[in-house]
Order: structure tokens, then C-alpha cells, then sequence
């Protein structure tokens, strides 16, 4: 059900990237949020623009440049590497024109934006979807110093200069994407790219261990392109399945029957929204202490946190004795697609009163 319309509503921009639409067929986590964020933010009488590409959708007015470099790809196959740069240029050369019309410009692209804004700065938001502890960032925060920036989580906000800091706010989704299961399968799963920062080969270790079959789902992981023929490949079989992206039917179908979902990252997490796909789906989640792991499980509720093999083995007996139910709740109660918007509005408005809008 929609939100009843609030009084003095807002003029956003939700400014996208360009390189999958907004929401994306496949992999794009990010698009994903800003999908939900600008749907729910429609849905509670807010006036949005999506700055998007234009194989995109959304029930807010969409302004677009040309297609995601996505779309690009499969029409031509590989492009320049100068095309996604190209993209942003034409994109932003957009939001330049309109940047007046807006109370509120909300940016999830990597740096050019910054430039762009100008003085609309004060009135802005960029949510950053990656890590914030490494050199482009440092180099970007030390100049771009009255940008403000929503971390995505407390774990990402530690890297970031406090004067940048607006505040955290936890992504959330659609609360009626996914739905409980009763985790009925059997098995173990993963989802994730197949790369050294998600570890699918440590997935395969622990349902080795707990003697289970596991269903692992993401795309091979194009800037680590040897690790799945290294890693994942050769203990492919019956047990160990590897089922490529999956659309939201599908990831349904693989989480909501899943014993729990298994996530053992070996990076700073700056996330991980498949941590609350699996929650809608009532699936506990087994997860290593990285990142933002310990804002978003809660142990012995919605799942367990693990540092070693061994520990995750030990979790996997005791995913069943969670309630499905309770997990469930747990997701509608924290990472909804309505709480997310809540949370940036109350940012937006904080953000225009010092900017003395």
C-alpha cells in the first residue's frame, strides 16, 4: 500500500550511474537501491526525477542521456573504455540544466558529480555504494571537503572525513519483492560475484564441512576473471552448483528454500544487500565479521556471525533452530524499502535548512 501523501513535499534528484538501468536486470545492487529509494519516495508524495539511463523504468519522470553502457554492450559488444565516461558526461551535463529545479540532489555516482554541483553542493547528498578507505577516495574527500555523504552503514562511515559525514542511513527493498519460505531445500546458499572478496570458495569449504549441498548464484566477476576457473570451478558437482544471476523470482525460489544463506566476505562490506534478501525471505544469514556485518545480523535471531571455517560449520547446525518468522519480521521492522526513504527525507530536509533553502 502506497503512503499517504505528506505535507510539504520535496523536489528530488535521484541521479543514477550509467552503467546498468535503474533497476537492473541482473547484477547492480546500487541501481537496485536507487529503484526502491525512488519508488518509495514517490509513494510517500514526494516529487522525483531519475537521472537514469534510458533502458531504465520507474513511476518517477525519467531524464536520460542515452543508454546504460549495458545496453551498450549487448548492442555492439565490447565498447571503448572511454564510453562510461562519456555517459556520465552527458548525464550530468543534464543535471547542470535542472539543478534549480530541485530543493534536494541525491548522487550515487563515483566523483564527477561533485564538479557539476557546484554551489548546489550544500543542498545535496551522495550516497558512495563501495569501500571509502582507499586512495581515490582519500584523494577525492581531501578536496571535495563540503560534500556532504550518507555512509550506507557505520562500518563505511569510519572512513570518511567527519565533515563530510550528513549521516548513516541503511539501505532497505521493496517489502513485497520477497516473501518468507520455509527453507524446505536442504541446502546452502551463496550469492555473490565469484571473486576473492566474496569467497565462494569459502562457502564451499563450509558446506564441505557440514556435509551440505550448496547452490552458489552470481556472475563471474569481470575484474577478477581467473578466480572462478581457479577457485569455484573444480569442485563443481551434484553437490556444489553453480547457477549463474538470477532475476528476483529466481534468487526467491533459491533463498526462501535455502537451510541459510552463507556470506563469507573477506573485505571491508561497506553492505551486502543480499544479507536482507535473504532476511525477507525469513533465511538466516551465517556471515563473517567484516564491515557492516554486525549492524545488520543480529545473532541468534536473524542468523550468526563467524570469523573461522569452523565457527560458520557450528552455525550451519544451528540455522534451523532460528524462527523463519521472527527473521522475517526482523527485515519489515529494519530494511524496507520505506524506512530507507524515511530516513533520507529526514537527511534532505536537514540538509536545505543549512544550506538555508
Amino acid at each position: 500500500m502506497a503512503d499517504d501523501p505528506i505535507p510539504n513535499p520535496l523536489r528530488i534528484a535521484q541521479v543514477a550511474p550509467v552503467i546498468f538501468p535503474v533497476p537492473p536486470r541482473g547484477s547492480g545492487g546500487t541501481e537496485r537501491v536507487v529503484y526502491d529509494l525512488t519508488e518509495a519516495l514517490v509513494a510517500q508524495g514526494h516529487s522525483v526525477t531519475l537521472f537514469a539511463p534510458e533502458d531504465s523504468r520507474s513511476s518517477a519522470p525519467l531524464v536520460s542521456a542515452g543508454p546504460s553502457l549495458s545496453a551498450l554492450e549487448h548492442m555492439y559488444g565490447k565498447v571503448a573504455p572511454g564510453v562510461p565516461a562519456a555517459l556520465e558526461a552527458m548525464q550530468l551535463d543534464l543535471l547542470r540544466e535542472r539543478l534549480e529545479s530541485f530543493d534536494v540532489i541525491h548522487c550515487h555516482g563515483e566523483f564527477a558529480h561533485a564538479a557539476v554541483l557546484g554551489d548546489a553542493r550544500a543542498r545535496s547528498i551522495t550516497t558512495v555504494h563501495w569501500r571509502l578507505d582507499e586512495r581515490d577516495r582519500q584523494l577525492f574527500f581531501g578536496h571535495f571537503r563540503d560534500l556532504p555523504v550518507a555512509a550506507i552503514s557505520a562500518s563505511q562511515a569510519r572512513a570518511l572525513p567527519p565533515a563530510n559525514l550528513a549521516g548513516v542511513v541503511h539501505h532497505g527493498i521493496a517489502r513485497d519483492r520477497y516473501a518468507q519460505g520455509d527453507g524446505a531445500g536442504g541446502y546452502l546458499a551463496f550469492i555473490g560475484r565469484m571473486t576473492d572478496q566474496k569467497r565462494p570458495d569459502r562457502a564451499i569449504a563450509i558446506a564441505r564441512g557440514a556435509g551440505m549441498p550448496l547452490r552458489l548464484a552470481g556472475a563471474v566477476d569481470v575484474g577478477n576473471p581467473t578466480y572462478f576457473a581457479a577457485h569455484v570451478a573444480p569442485a563443481l558437482g551434484e553437490r556444489i552448483v553453480h547457477v549463474g544471476e538470477l532475476d528476483d523470482a529466481a534468487k526467491q525460489d533459491l533463498l526462501g528454500n535455502a537451510v541459510a544463506l552463507v556470506f563469507p566476505i573477506d573485505w571491508p562490506e561497506p553492505f551486502g544487500l543480499v544479507m536482507i534478501e535473504a532476511m525477507a525471505c525469513g533465511t538466516p544469514v551465517i556471515a563473517w565479521d567484516e564491515g557492516s556485518v554486525r549492524e545488520i545480523v543480529e545473532p541468534g535471531v536473524t542468523g550468526f556471525i563467524v570469523s573461522s571455517e569452523a565457527e560458520a560449520v557450528a552455525a550451519v547446525a544451528q540455522a534451523a533452530t532460528l524462527d523463519r518468522a521472527t527473521i522475517r519480521r526482523r527485515f519489515e521492522a529494519r530494511f524496507t524499502a520505506e524506512r530507507m526513504a524515511r530516513d533520507y527525507v529526514a537527511l534532505y530536509r536537514a540538509q536545505i535548512a543549512r544550506a538555508g533553502r
